[in-house]
């Protein structure tokens, strides 16, 4: 049965931190699919993996296609299990995400997944490794594998749970991801924990940005 409303949650930034393993593992992921060693990474906040990889691999002097895409998705998926302690250890769930997610999840009528511009494999080892993956369902989101730009994702997610745009929620903490969320229609919450300000998001068009999701009464009258 399609969920009455959705609540769509970036990853990076927005649940969780992965303090510089996830561009030290993507650099790895890189040199296995290229055989370059990554000397600088194209910008990354609110892109979409398949981006990253290739703007990255131009800075390289190097043209890429699809296959070499999903050759660095595989090894980016290998490297982060092999490398799930490093992961454990130095990266953390961000304050408030794990007590906002039970929350949304205890809502009548309110399901959850993710937009990410992470190919799924990784979105999942991410939030299994610090335990935020519980209330998610998977097969209703959209990943980096599903499409380039980010407002696509949020349409194939909307597609996927059978839902309006009326219906579903995006949490984003970037102004790519506060946009991408406006252009398919959707009502979006941005929580300023990443890189960009308050002020960022608010002029990408946000109605509503929370400093961080620890007061969770807060996270759940936002969605209202």
């Amino acid at each position: 049965m399609a969920a009455r409303r959705i609540v769509l949650w970036d990853i990076d930034h927005t649940l969780v931190d992965t303090r510089g393993v996830g561009r030290e593992l993507s650099a790895i992921a890189f040199e296995r699919a290229t055989g370059r060693r990554m000397e600088r990474q194209a910008k990354i906040d609110g892109i979409t993996e398949p981006v990253i990889f290739r703007e990255t691999a131009k800075l390289h002097g190097l043209q890429t296609d699809r296959s070499d895409f999903e050759r660095f998705a595989a090894a980016l998926a290998d490297v982060h299990v092999q490398r799930i302690a490093d992961l454990r250890e130095r990266g953390h769930a961000l304050p408030g995400a794990a007590a906002a997610l039970d929350a949304v999840a205890a809502l009548p009528g309110y399901e959850q997944s993710v937009v990410s511009g992470n190919v799924r494999s990784v979105a999942e080892i991410k939030l299994a490794t610090f335990g935020l993956d519980r209330h998610i369902k998977w097969a209703l989101g959209a990943y980096g594998e599903d499409a380039d730009e980010r407002a696509d994702l949020v349409r194939i997610a909307l597609a996927r749970a059978k839902v309006s745009p009326e219906d579903a929620l995006v949490l984003d903490d970037t102004p790519a991801g506060v946009e991408a969320g406006l252009v398919a229609g959707v009502q979006v919450v941005a929580v300023a924990t990443g890189r960009s300000s308050a002020d960022d998001l608010y002029d990408a068009g946000a109605l509503t940005v929370l400093p961080d999701l620890t007061d969770t009464a807060r996270v759940i009258s936002s969605l209202a």
